[in-house]
């Protein structure tokens, strides 16, 4: 047998949110730690809007005067979550989460509680505190007091970079050695324990060859790659480097090695064959070109046990502007869908459902007016862009309800019934059909009426982001990869979006990367603990 070219007690493969939050629990529970990534580290996460979903009393909503508890988070989560994982395990995510917000400012993160006073999908600079999910949502006020829990990284602009590149900087100063350009390829596996693994790495590439594969690479993570034709070129370069200046390598680790390699919305195939109801061509791939599900089928092929591989988030933001909750969301029958004020994902999954995946939102002249007052306040350039353009670009407008679903496509009789129904159950003070709140509700009388094309099919005005939820099956307690017979892979562990987490029934913002550090540092933790016990 060959013999291990390096070695540490901890080996993480894949080195965004999950894998810097394990290596660092790793290191502090003294274990010497070696992440791998197949490119430059940061993953989807550095790619994020950076929001950390966190509440029951963090330092941060006290400094805004936000009076939040344990109860009402898990009470709203509990509603959003569904049985994805253990009532025990929810729970103990909304007891530690105050917690969490401080080992993260402990490692340099920095958050500022600034509240948002407006409804949005992502706040301006100005704020870094808002309703991140659906609490303030009809149904879900009924649940639990609306509480602000969505905590944005401080930074201008788009704030992933703020969350991962601290705590990547603290991994370094704790002695976490990370190894990038180096692919994982499979998984050691010696007298019934994984080991080590086998890697692919062109560290010993010529000078230039490294840097045309590091440009690459950042290229892999920039929206621009969601392009589907841009992404492949790019994937099918950075393989072309691999397979010419790649040298095999063995990683031998001593504890545990932990799988943080993301999901696979980047592999259309792996898609089609799990979530096949989805139209992945018609959608905008959210993540990086990294994001192909290898950690996962490296599990599988020692029997892993995998879960929710068929949910996928699918985005559709209708806000900012906010004005536009006041519209109502219809599908091709011209039938109403959902509370418009609910978040991105429900409307997102609404049109997943929905028949052809085709929907618009209907506004009138009023709304419409209010719109265009709000958008230079309420939102950040690329939220602006997206608004305007599917206002300009993405709608069909009519004299009449009628008038316009006919020049939709709608059958116009049908869009009337429902627009009726809307405004009488508002002029007689009766509950919205979909529990949206009355104070977001809108009669919609005057013309022009607006159709705004916000289905799947509108890729190039407005593009629905989309990513997967589900992956490798893990013990809860631990994060130790479970078996199809229900034992766990000795030596084993997953986190983040390659496991199934908090997130993987229904998404909210900031819950994905909530969990990643939550379930990455509980694999950090336990591979330590566990080899102990070996």
């Amino acid at each position: 047998m060959r013999t291990w070219d390096s070695s540490a007690d901890v080996v993480v493969v894949g080195y965004g949110g999950a894998g810097v939050a394990a290596a660092l629990a790793a290191r502090e529970s003294g274990a010497e730690v070696l992440a791998v990534d197949r490119y430059l580290g940061g993953g989807a996460t550095a790619l994020s809007g950076g929001i950390v979903y966190a509440g029951g009393g963090t330092w941060v909503q006290r400094a805004a005067g936000v009076d939040d508890d344990v109860e009402t988070m898990h009470a709203y989560l509990r509603a959003e979550v569904g049985d994805t994982v253990s009532e025990a395990t929810l729970r103990r995510f909304c007891e530690e989460s105050p917690a969490m917000i401080d080992w993260l400012t402990r490692h340099g993160v920095p958050f500022q509680p600034s509240l948002c006073p407006f409804k949005t999908s992502y706040p301006t600079d100005d704020y870094y505190l808002y309703y991140s999910g659906s609490e303030n949502s009809g149904g879900f006020r009924e649940l639990a007091t609306p509480r602000q829990r969505g905590h944005r990284a401080h930074g201008r602009g788009v704030s992933g970079k703020k969350l991962f590149g601290p705590l990547a900087a603290s991994a370094a100063q704790h002695g976490v050695k990370v190894r990038t350009g180096t692919r994982a390829t499979r998984l050691v596996v010696e007298d019934g324990r994984v080991t080590g693994i086998e890697a692919t790495t062109i560290s010993a590439a010529p000078l230039a060859v490294q840097r045309r594969f590091a440009a690459l690479a950042r290229i892999s993570s920039k929206p621009g790659v969601y392009h589907q034709g841009l992404r492949k070129t790019v994937q099918t370069l950075l393989a072309r480097i691999e397979r010419r200046y790649g040298v095999p390598v063995r990683i031998q680790a001593r504890s545990g090695v932990i799988l943080t390699t993301g999901g696979f919305i980047a592999n259309g195939e792996m898609v089609g064959k799990y979530a096949p109801n989805y139209p992945w061509a018609e959608g905008l791939p959210l993540g990086t070109a990294g994001d192909d599900g290898s950690g996962i089928a490296m599990a599988q092929a020692l029997g892993a046990a995998t879960d929710r591989m068929d949910v996928l988030s699918t985005w559709r933001f209708i806000a900012p502007p906010s004005a536009f909750f006041g519209a109502i969301a219809v599908d091709a029958n011209g039938r109403r869908m959902i509370d418009e004020s609910r978040y991105g994902a429900a409307l997102g999954q609404a049109i997943a459902a929905a028949p052809g995946h085709r929907a618009w939102l209907l506004v009138d002249a009023g709304l419409a007016a209010e719109a265009r007052r709000q958008l230079g306040k309420q939102s950040v350039w690329f939220q602006r862009m997206q608004a305007e353009r599917l206002m300009k670009f993405g709608s069909v407008t009519g004299r009449s309800v009628e008038e316009v679903a006919a020049r939709a496509g709608i059958e116009p009789a049908a869009l009337r019934e429902t627009v009726d129904a809307h405004n009488r159950a508002i002029e007689q003070q009766l509950p919205d059909p979909m529990d949206k709140p009355d104070d977001l509700r809108r009669p919609l009388h005057s013309e022009p009426f607006a159709l705004l094309d916000i289905s799947f099919k509108s890729r190039l005005t407005y593009p629905m982001p989309m990513l997967t939820l589900g992956g490798l099956v893990v013990d809860e307690e631990t994060g130790a990869v479970r078996t199809e017979s229900d034992t766990t892979i000795p030596g084993l562990f997953a986190a983040g979006r390659a496991a199934v987490g908090i997130c993987s029934n229904g998404y909210v913002s900031g819950l994905s990367l909530a969990d990643c550090i939550y379930s990455g540092r509980r694999a950090g933790t336990h591979a330590v603990e566990r080899a102990a016990t070996h």
